[in-house]
Order: C-alpha cells, then structure tokens, then sequence
C-alpha cells in the first residue's frame, strides 16, 4: 500500500515539472528560466529518491545524489558569472 502512495506521490511530483517547464520555455528573463530549471531538477531529484524508497533501487537514490551535486555546480558557475559581470 505505502509502495503505490508513493508512486502516487512521483506521478504528482513529475505533473508539476511538466508545469513548472512552462516557466523555463517561457521566462522573461535568464535568471527566471535558471531559476526555475534549478527548481524542476530538485524536484526531479524528489522524483527519483521517492521511486527509489517506493522499489528499493539504491541506484536513483545515488543518481539523485549526483544530480543534486550537478545542481550546487551549475549555481556556483552562474553566480560566479554574475559576479565577473557576465
């Protein structure tokens, strides 16, 4: 039972990145589309530990991992950027 909530859970959680792409097509601006990309991968990462608790797969709950660290690099290059006045 608590394995179908949680793909319940995943099924909602990819609904709202397929809304949350909207922003990131459509954004007014750079920053508003990283900005919602990093947020679409956070949640892409909640996705992937929820599917890998749900099918006890170790391996998501590692891709997960590994993508959050993409994540906290592709921030650091950006505001480095910023900073540099790029």
């Amino acid at each position: 039972m608590l394995d179908g909530l949680l793909v319940a859970v995943a099924v909602f959680l990819l609904g709202t990145v397929l809304v949350g792409l909207v922003r990131v097509v459509r954004g007014p601006t750079a920053r508003d589309r990283l900005t919602a990309l990093l947020l679409l991968s956070t949640t892409g990462v909640a996705v992937l530990v929820v599917l890998g608790t749900a099918w006890d797969l170790p391996a998501l709950r590692d891709t997960a991992l590994a993508l959050v660290a993409l994540a906290a690099l592709v921030v650091l290059v950006r505001v480095s950027a910023e900073e540099r006045g790029s």
